[in-house]
């Protein structure tokens, strides 16, 4: 399967985003092998940075090095697919300032929808900063059920039992970027969180 010939945006009613980087995944998939989606932020401004693109792309510099913080010893993304880790972003258009808009994030979060659904088999989901634990909320919110994550600084809400569909979910911070060098305390708890999310399966 490929995601991207199964989900899209057809409108691009947003404006605080770069249409011109939207990006769905787009490699084949087995949805029924993966047990985890990690959901970052957005789409990175240049697509020759996304998790899936070709070379070493600046998303899988970053992520790889998350999942051996974390203990799993991989050096490339399909061998972060290969542990059952599906990687995609809550906003599939780059940004264009720090901050993502509420509404763009609650539009997106139809598509994220769509997105979750192909996978019939995921115990875990990796909410990796604040834009990815609001699409979720936005999605429960949007079939009538209560906000999956509590409001809170990340910090405080880390460590306790959150789950979704069945799902175990997983608040944590941004592991996709040239930021993730740079804070390291966030970064260890980036390693913490994948790790235990490795654990439950």
């Amino acid at each position: 399967m490929r995601v991207d010939k199964c989900i899209q945006c057809i409108e691009f009613p947003c404006q605080d985003v770069k249409h011109e980087s939207y990006i769905v995944p787009n490699v084949e998939i087995i949805p029924e092998e993966i047990s985890i989606i990690l959901i970052s932020e957005a789409a990175p401004p240049d697509a020759s940075d996304y998790y899936y693109a070709a070379g070493d792309p600046l998303f899988q510099q970053t992520t790889v090095q998350a999942f051996n913080d974390a203990g799993a010893d991989v050096a490339s993304m399909k061998e972060i697919l290969n542990l059952g880790v599906y990687l995609t972003t809550a906003v599939k258009c780059g940004k264009t300032g720090y901050g993502i808009k509420a509404a763009t994030i609650k539009e997106c979060s139809r598509i994220l929808q769509q997105e979750l659904d192909l996978f019939p088999n995921v115990k875990v989901l990796l909410l990796m900063g604040d834009v990815a634990i609001r699409a979720i909320n936005y999605i429960a919110k949007s079939v009538g059920e209560d906000r999956v994550i509590p409001a809170g600084s990340t910090y405080k809400i880390r460590g306790h039992d959150y789950t979704f569909r069945g799902m175990r979910a997983f608040p944590s911070y941004l592991q996709a970027g040239p930021s993730f060098f740079i804070e390291k305390s966030k970064r260890r708890m980036i390693a913490e969180d994948i790790a235990e999310a490795l654990r439950l399966l």
